[in-house]
């Protein structure tokens, strides 16, 4: 009697699910301003991961089961590159923050099973933003399940702490200190003016020290002046008293 050995094929998680980062500019540019402004806030926590259109795999053994959100972020999990988020692999955690940028592409349907998706996989927190209007929707978990966020201006996201106002037809995100949230293109304005801020401070200060130096120069010229004019007094006064002449003496 042989006996048979049946070998499966290892299961296959995909790093990629064919489909582009961004349908046009407005919305890639979205998606990398909200995930490096995030990722630039989070830089000192180990612990928060952050990345932009990864694949995340909640379920072990279906890889058909996945989303690639367009930014999500997940607090207890360390840094670092990955092809994808395989949740059993991250001791079980679910991203709790999830952004959708949409593109004129999307359907109504695409929306639909993204929320659905999300809602039943745990993310506390997920936030829709549409770059052509420049409106954002939120949802946040209570009672198990994705409640829509009914005043969005002002509101303060829990886990990330940022804040969401809305500045005439739109709505724009603030970093927990205040700033908001910048592109790559405005991030790099502000270092060459800080750069030149502090070119123009160095040249201040240099020239104030070139004009201390000067001040300084003067004054022990002044100072060598007044010496040889006593020591010339004090000649003359030697010359007057060998003479017989008391200098001190009144006339």
């Amino acid at each position: 009697m042989s006996s048979t050995t049946v070998e499966t094929a290892p299961m296959v998680y995909p790093d990629s699910d064919g489909m582009p980062m961004a349908d046009n500019t407005k919305q890639f540019r979205a998606i990398v301003t909200i995930q490096g402004n995030l990722e630039g806030w989070f830089r000192d926590r180990a612990d928060v991961f952050v990345a932009g259109d990864l694949l995340w795999y909640p379920v072990e053994g279906r890889p058909d089961i996945r989303r690639a959100p367009d930014v999500l972020v997940v607090f207890g999990r360390p840094k670092g590159d990955r092809g994808s988020y395989r949740q059993w692999e991250e001791e079980g955690i679910a991203p709790q923050v999830v952004f959708e940028v949409l593109s004129p592409g999307n359907t109504l349907t695409e929306i639909a099973a993204k929320f659905e998706f999300y809602d039943e996989y745990g993310v506390e927190e997920y936030y829709l933003y549409d770059p052509e209007s420049g409106d954002m929707s939120g949802w946040r978990r209570e009672g198990g399940r994705l409640r829509v966020i009914t005043a969005i201006d002002e509101w303060v996201s829990p886990r990330l702490g940022i804040r969401f106002a809305r500045v005439g037809d739109e709505v724009r995100l603030y970093l927990p200190d205040g700033r908001p949230f910048a592109s790559f293109v405005e991030v790099q304005a502000q270092l060459e003016q800080e750069r030149r801020r502090a070119e123009a401070e160095q040249q201040r200060a240099e020239e104030a020290q070139q004009r201390a130096e000067a001040e300084r120069q003067r004054a022990e010229a002044e100072r060598q002046r007044a010496e040889a004019e006593f020591q010339r007094a004090e000649r003359l006064a030697a010359r007057l008293r060998a003479l017989g002449i008391d200098p001190d003496a009144d006339g």
